[in-house]
């Protein structure tokens, strides 16, 4: 396993050498019958020399990019194909050798970090050299598929459909443009007819597509009354994701027919930057189908280091794992691959919006022909083929290149900054946005994130600050401060990034390390850790509120400290989420109108201390278990503020709801209450955040008699008619390791099956905090974990991943709370 241990150091030989793959197929078809045949690489990763039967076909240099090569007069009927690759490290460093003129920075990535050089000089997976949370393996080879297409007349490339509402009209209409290579010298005439029985809707179009490579676009106008009757597409939370089966049918005079069955969804959005009353600069928000949406989720990385490991399988499990966690979107963010058809299929189907970054992240780029010229096929190629997603609805340009020019992160004299922003404009809107402007007129592009949007285009396209709260997005980290204190964080228009690190649980761990690896300063814990000084901030950060572990036994030590991470990083992330979320109807001091948070990040691409709340695997770690609840759509968010307590009634749903808030004290001494208070006939408005409560923690702790800071904590939650209610959230009054009164549970858990899912059945003889079942490396997930436990019992379900059993999951069971870590 290339993941073992420190296997990604020992394997470095194979990326320095130059590899080629060959076989030999027969044809399996008669090649005089077809006018013209192609050798089709749907992507090649990455730069690699194609010969068939000893001539060379062509070239490759972007590992994004769709290469299709004319075989016609060379292709026999036993042939032999080769794929000459060639090194990616040294051809990057012979790119960046020939760049003469002036320097690209980064030139190389952090010792910590155990990469490789000059990843901006080759259009590859720019994690594949190594990232702060990922290892360093430039693959060579074959990544997508590969085939060989024989065609007569005519044949289909592209087939794409986007919708727009015509609000003049009040009518829903779709775009559909196809791309043909046309073989004849003269051009071909038929009949397109695009049927959607559910909309009653058939239209019959006469087309010409004349000589060589272009496109047909129609615009096909939904049936009057049925317009009104189409159900749109919403993301998660706001309704349903459905999709109209649609046919489009080819009859040319020459030629075959072809008939396409698609998906036609409908959806509009629109990215909104307008004057808020009582504040500078403009707000950042997305508005679906006419509707603000609060945009909650995460950022996306790669999978795995080697693509053709992530099977739609794993897809799945971290999609599903994302929407079961009430998240509504996701960033692909741009220093990883554009992801396969499958990735968007299933966030149409689950209502994940996407947030699409081109593939460009944290460096300058070169901008000479060569290189403009294979970009822009990629930007075509990729537009072409991802547009007619629902899912996605913001094209980026990179990820954090406006910052790197605005704050200087390469030290770049100020006399030579001229000469780096105009290569800037001229990659990505000279000719990133051209294309996108002119492929897809469906959704809005912006040149970077962070940005301030329009204000950075108003400032040239870099603004002197790209992390301005007024405007656009932001990313955000500290990991110096006291993350559960809310005043640190940005009251920002969107927060795209942000987070904290965590250890994988140590099941995770164990598959690629052995015994001496299992403690925190082990040499294989310092290699994994790739982001500078990043296990001293885990632990600096752990420590403002609770007690490092002092075990003699060291693999109990190295576990508590994995779950100290576990619940120090879930902790900070609700608390900056939770800020964010209040955040979205107010301005405060000019700022405010937050309506959307990321957090750094989904997914993890190995075994490693990273930002992520999916273990390399898909296991949740305690951080997703909190976003499910932070992200609910209807929470109760508590903050103090000069000795006051404010809750906040947070909902993401369409209509105003009458509530009862219930606020329990709760002394860490004991399982009942201190003192219960019930407000009834609170009203939680739509798609808002209000406050609902408001009183001086003094008052509280008068009112709950026998209640310091230190002996009490407060839990709450919102309960209204017809089993609608909000997840229990808590308020700390002071640091656990401040807390006076909490005692030594027992916890016990007995395991029953129920259908497909298992029971367990939690008891406690006391309080316990940060309450985690683990079953080890048994694949599936908890209804609910790392909770606060303040009753005697507690029925947690487990959603199997794969066939278990009662035995099983007994013998796997650990029960941790924060009491056990000594």
């Amino acid at each position: 396993d290339p993941y073992y241990r420190f296997n990604d150091m020992m394997y470095r030989w194979i990326s320095l050498d130059n590899w080629t793959y060959s076989r030999t197929f027969k044809t399996p078809f008669d090649v005089r019958k077809w006018q013209k045949v192609n050798l089709v690489f749907e992507g090649v990763d990455t730069v690699a020399q194609i010969l068939i039967n000893n001539i060379t076909l062509g070239r490759t240099d972007n590992m994004f990019n769709r290469y299709n090569f004319d075989i016609t007069s060379v292709i026999k009927e036993v042939n032999f194909v080769e794929v000459r690759f060639l090194s990616a490290i040294s051809y990057a460093a012979e790119q960046s050798r020939c760049h003469k003129a002036y320097s690209i920075p980064p030139a190389c990535p952090p010792p910590v970090q155990k990469g490789e050089c000059h990843a901006n000089f080759i259009r590859k997976e720019q994690c594949s050299f190594s990232w702060d949370w990922g290892p360093s393996f430039p693959t060579q080879g074959i990544w997508k598929d590969v085939r060989i297409e024989a065609y007569n007349h005519y044949h289909l490339i592209y087939f794409s459909l986007t919708s727009f509402f015509v609000k003049s009209a009040q009518q829903w209409s779709l775009e559909i443009e196809s791309v043909f290579d046309v073989v004849s010298s003269e051009p071909i005439a038929g009949l397109v007819t695009v049927n959607i029985p559910k909309l009653q809707t058939q239209q019959t179009f006469s087309v010409k597509l004349q000589p060589g490579e272009g496109s047909i676009v129609l615009l096909v106008n939904i049936n009057k009354v049925r317009s009104s009757t189409v159900e749109a597409w919403w993301p998660n939370g706001h309704g349903k994701q459905t999709g109209y089966n649609m046919t489009t049918t080819f009859v040319m005079e020459a030629g075959y027919q072809i008939e396409k069955f698609s998906k036609a969804y409908f959806r509009t959005v629109e990215l909104v930057q307008e004057p808020i009353p009582g504040s500078l600069g403009l707000s950042f928000y997305f508005r679906i189908n006419g509707r603000p949406i609060f945009i909650k989720g995460s950022n996306w990385i790669p999978a795995d280091s080697f693509q053709d490991r992530v099977t739609y399988d794993t897809l799945w499990l971290l999609l599903k794992s994302a929407a079961d966690a009430n998240m509504n979107a996701l960033r692909v963010w741009g220093g990883g691959v554009y992801e396969q058809d499958e990735f968007y299929n299933i966030c149409d189907e689950l209502g994940i919006m996407i947030w699409q970054d081109f593939m460009f992240a944290c460096a300058l780029y070169p901008t000479d022909q060569n290189y403009l010229e294979s970009v822009r096929a990629e930007v075509s190629h990729q537009v072409r083929r991802l547009k007619s997603h629902p899912s996605i609805i913001l094209w980026s340009g990179n990820n954090e290149n406006e910052a790197a020019i605005a704050s200087n992160w390469f030290s770049i004299p100020y006399a030579d900054r001229e000469v780096y922003i105009k290569d800037y404009v001229m990659l990505y809107v000279k000719n990133i946005r051209e294309i996108v402007l002119a492929e897809d007129r469906s959704r809005p592009f912006i040149a970077s994130s962070p940005t301030n949007g329009l204000e950075s285009v108003k400032e040239g396209w870099v603004s002197q600050n790209p992390y301005d709260t007024h405007y656009g997005d932001t990313h955000f980290y500290d990991y110096s401060s006291d993350c559960w204190n809310w005043t640190v964080y940005p009251k920002t228009r969107f927060a795209s990034e942000y987070g904290f690190q965590s250890w994988p649980s140590f099941s995770t761990i164990k598959k690629v390390s052995s015994t001496e690896d299992w403690s925190y300063t082990s040499n294989f814990s310092l290699h994994r850790q790739h982001h500078e000084n990043g296990s001293d901030q885990m632990l600096q950060q752990i420590g403002h509120h609770f007690k490092l572990p002092q075990s003699t036994d060291p693999v109990k030590k190295f576990k508590d400290m994995i779950y100290l991470t576990q619940v120090m990083q879930a902790q900070c992330i609700k608390t900056e989420t939770e800020f964010y979320r209040f955040s979205q109807s107010e301005i405060i001091k000019g700022e405010g109108h937050t309506m959307g948070a990321l957090y750094w990040q989904l997914n993890d691409i190995w075994q490693a201390p990273s930002w992520a709340s999916l273990e390399y695997g898909g296991k949740w770690k305690l951080l997703h278990y909190f976003a499910q609840n932070f992200f609910a759509p209807l929470l109760p968010v508590a903050y103090e503020d000069k000795g006051v307590l404010y809750i906040y009634g947070v909902s993401d749903l369409h209509v105003d709801h009458k509530l009862t808030l219930r606020v329990v004290v709760h002394a860490w001494s004991s399982l009942e209450p201190v003192c219960t208070l019930a407000k009834d006939g609170v009203t939680v408005k739509a798609q808002s955040a209000v406050p609902i409560y408001k009183e001086s923690i003094n008052d509280l702790l008068e009112r709950c008699r026998n209640c310091t800071r230190k002996s009490c904590v407060i839990t709450f939650c919102l309960v209204g008619e017809g089993g609608l209610q909000s997840p229990t959230n808590h308020h700390f009054l002071s640091s656990l390791k401040d807390a006076v009164g909490l005692q030594k549970s027992h916890l016990s858990a007995s395991v029953s099956q129920q259908d497909d899912v298992y029971i367990f059945a939690l008891q406690t003889t006391a309080i316990a905090p940060f309450v985690s079942l683990d079953v080890g490396s048994i694949k599936g997930r908890f209804s609910d974990n790392g909770f606060l436990m303040t009753e005697k019992k507690k029925v947690v379900v487990f959603y199997p991943w794969e066939p278990t059993s009662v035995e099983e999951l007994e013998k796997s069971l650990t029960l941790t709370s924060l009491v056990d870590v000594v």
